[in-house]
């Protein structure tokens, strides 16, 4: 059926690497599929599953709203539950003032986009290059992949600039027609880092040339860091917007919100007659709202961030500790519960050799080999981080603990051995890869 009425090539993708498995159920950071087999989840739904799948917390809230049978999408009246979120939300971000809520993390992201430009006056908005951001129009001109970029063509007239540097954004920012940078604190991409000082040298920047920062917080946010808010890692960054979504979820209700200062909003929504300006037809709406709540009720009560901190700094030492006993693996970055897992050329001859065919038939290969042992040998489900990288990224739900560290990182080792001693399954698949993408061109 989703071959024949959705994207066929979905199925298509998960057939060739192996990944066209059923799952039955699932609970927490598990799977099972239908011979009962567990199955680790270090994916979270690229993030969306911060308290892991059907937590209870989250599912009662969610019955308790749907038996209420409340009034909910009159679009004339002024229901408590958004209020109610929004001044939660708020509590994590005392800088900053009002939420917009709408569905997505794209949309989340639009609205900042809409709101910078309006609020300065200027039309253009500078994004670091390797971002993600989105991929609807707005959101997309700010995307620095060019595999999801091209054919969609004339986008808005945004600018890349490097990560980290700020001798670039300052002379941008000196044509005087820049609204905001957008920036993820750490990008989804290849798991890499805004440098120390770096979001607290651009927003002085920005604010001199009354440009705003916007702090792209879709995946980052909501613990995932070891942080509320991964910005917060660096002192005296104060976003004037942030744009959260995936983890608010719990992984039921789609939602989206941009949390901005209070002048950006006044700025937007001036007067009565632009009371609709700006609007989403199933924002606010009392489902998202209460899983909303009952995500930030379960953070709080069961100590997600400081537990996503500790889980990252084990899962991350154990991981490094493996640098130098691999020549395959180059390094181990990231924080809290999203880290990086980047894989390199080898020394030896013999490995060197098979990473040349592999580096030569399509970039990225190896690490699509890694994946895919994990899942078939170890029932681990990853991803890599993006197209033609060499880079796996751990994005777990941030209620895994030591036992899944443990079950991971024996996996993780065992095909790694694999891999360095030229064993079969690894490098057969990795011949049907290269097959795929020699076909492909």
């Amino acid at each position: 059926m989703h071959s024949k009425y959705l994207n066929h090539q979905l199925p298509r993708m998960l057939h060739t690497i192996g990944f066209d498995k059923v799952y039955e159920r699932a609970e927490g950071a598990y799977f099972w599929d239908e011979d009962g087999n567990d199955y680790l989840d270090m994916l979270a739904g690229f993030g969306v599953m911060g308290l892991g799948r059907h937590h209870p917390v989250v599912r009662k809230a969610l019955h308790d709203v749907l038996d209420a049978s409340l009034a909910d999408l009159t679009r004339f009246d002024c229901q408590p539950l958004p209020g109610l979120l929004a001044e939660k939300l708020l509590a994590h971000t005392p800088h900053l003032d009002r939420v917009f809520f709408g569905n997505s993390g794209t949309e989340a992201v639009e609205t900042a986009l809409k709101f910078a430009r309006y609020a300065t006056g200027k039309p253009r908005v500078l994004y670091c290059t390797h971002a993600f951001h989105g991929l609807t129009t707005g959101s997309l001109s700010v995307n620095g992949e060019s595999g999801f970029r091209d054919g969609f063509a004339p986008l808005l007239p945004d600018t890349p600039v490097p990560l980290g540097d700020l001798d670039v954004l300052a002379k941008e920012l000196k044509k005087g027609d820049v609204a905001a940078l957008i920036v993820e604190p750490i990008q989804g991409k290849g798991v890499l880092e805004a440098p120390p000082g770096y979001l607290r040298a651009a927003q002085d920047l920005l604010h001199g040339h009354k440009a705003l920062l916007i702090a792209d917080e879709v995946q980052t946010g909501l613990g995932r860091t070891g942080d509320f808010y991964a910005y917060q890692h660096e002192e005296g960054v104060e976003p004037d917007l942030v744009c959260v979504a995936k983890a608010l979820s719990g992984g039921y209700v789609p939602v989206g919100a941009t949390i901005g200062k209070d002048w950006i909003f006044k700025k937007v929504y001036s007067s009565i007659d632009r009371v609709l300006v700006h609007s989403a037809s199933f924002g606010s709406n009392a489902q998202a709202m209460a899983a909303g709540l009952a995500v930030l009720s379960v953070m709080e009560d069961e100590q997600i961030v400081a537990h996503a901190r500790a889980t990252g700094e084990l899962l991350k030492s154990r991981l490094a500790a493996l640098v130098d006993c691999y020549e395959l693996l180059s390094d181990v970055r990231g924080r809290g519960l999203m880290i990086g897992i980047e894989f390199g050329r080898p020394r030896s001859l013999k490995l060197r050799s098979r990473w040349t065919v592999l580096q030569a038939a399509r970039k990225g290969l190896f690490a699509q080999m890694v994946v895919v042992p994990l899942l078939q040998k170890h029932r681990i489900l990853t991803q890599v981080s993006g197209d033609h990288l060499e880079v796996i990224k751990l994005i777990p739900p941030l209620v895994v603990g030591e036992r899944d560290v443990d079950r991971f990182v024996d996996a993780f080792t065992a095909v790694m051995d694999d891999a360095h001693s030229g064993g079969g399954l690894m490098w057969d698949f990795g011949k049907t890869l290269v097959k795929q993408a020699v076909a492909n061109r």
